[in-house]
């Protein structure tokens, strides 16, 4: 039997993907400060993967009009929006995080740190669980979303593990 090549979406910087086909692998590459966030529904089989530069939308309001998956605050509640369109539902959704790294030590603007909490405050708000999360550090990962079984894999510095 041949295995097939899985169908590669790929999230750029910014930019949000999802889907219900179960051949699709959702994937972004090179998270650093930035934080990627998965979303799955079990039940429907519909996930999405969100790549996020800056953590709050209110610090540049244009831009978030313009992009809102620039920012974690805009971009995090509009993917799980689109992922309601596709039949899910916010209680069954398993959130997954990875990113939100300090790639330059540098310690003024904790740019990942600052992503990361403001998906906390977010899912806290709407008493939701992050069930896991690889972020920190100073090193890059991907993440890549498995629509037919929802897992998520993180690869860096030639590690893969699952999240």
């Amino acid at each position: 039997m041949v295995e097939l090549e899985p169908n590669l979406l790929v999230v750029n910087i910014s930019d949000m993907k999802i889907s219900d086909n179960p051949d699709d692998v959702v994937v972004t590459y090179s998270l650093g400060s930035c934080l990627g966030v998965t979303a799955y529904d079990p039940e429907v089989r519909v996930g999405g993967l969100i790549h996020c530069l800056l953590p709050r939308a209110s610090a540049a309001r244009e831009k978030a009009k313009q992009n809102p998956y620039m920012f974690v605050t805009t971009g995090v509640p509009l993917m799980v929006r689109k992922l309601i369109q596709k039949g899910a539902e916010v209680r069954r959704l398993i959130f997954k995080a990875a990113g939100g790294a300090n790639m330059r030590n540098d310690d003024m603007f904790l740019t990942g740190q600052r992503n990361f909490e403001a998906l906390l405050r977010l899912l806290d708000r709407n008493n939701i669980t992050l069930a896991a999360s690889a972020v920190g550090n100073s090193i890059p990962r991907s993440m890549f979303l498995h629509i037919d079984t929802g897992r998520v894999f993180i690869k860096s510095l030639g590690q893969e593990s699952e999240l």
